[in-house]
């Protein structure tokens, strides 16, 4: 049987309740506490997530390498090609011979590219 233990601040929601406590031992006064991202006055700005920085290169060439553990026959696979889409959990790719792919996210370790990144 497994057993899971808890230790402080292992939940992602454990610093906004404890921001909350603290709000609420501090009589007289108002404080707010908003969780996440701080958005810049200047305007909007997507998260430095994956899939973001995959988008923001849409067209690029790069080199991609993907793992698939416990798979005996082909357990890793490298693609050369374009971005041509990505979403949260999959990236569409097309070789320079047409052939397009489309992986999960999962399988994906890392990629390279020969020319600068895009990102926010």
């Amino acid at each position: 049987m497994v057993q899971y233990y808890w230790y402080p601040g292992s939940y992602p929601n454990q610093q906004y309740q404890q921001g909350q406590q603290q709000a609420q031992q501090i009589p007289g006064q108002q404080q707010q506490y908003t969780p996440g991202v701080q958005i810049p006055a200047g305007g909007r700005q997507e998260e430095s997530y994956v899939e973001n920085i995959l988008r923001a290169n849409r067209g690029k060439l790069g080199t991609f390498y993907f793992t698939f553990e416990n798979n005996a026959t082909r357990n890793n696979v490298i693609v050369t090609g374009y971005v041509e889409a990505a979403g949260r959990d999959h990236v569409i790719l097309s070789d320079q011979n047409g052939k397009r792919y489309l992986m999960l996210m999962i399988y994906f370790d890392y990629a390279t590219f020969d020319e600068e990144i895009n990102y926010y």
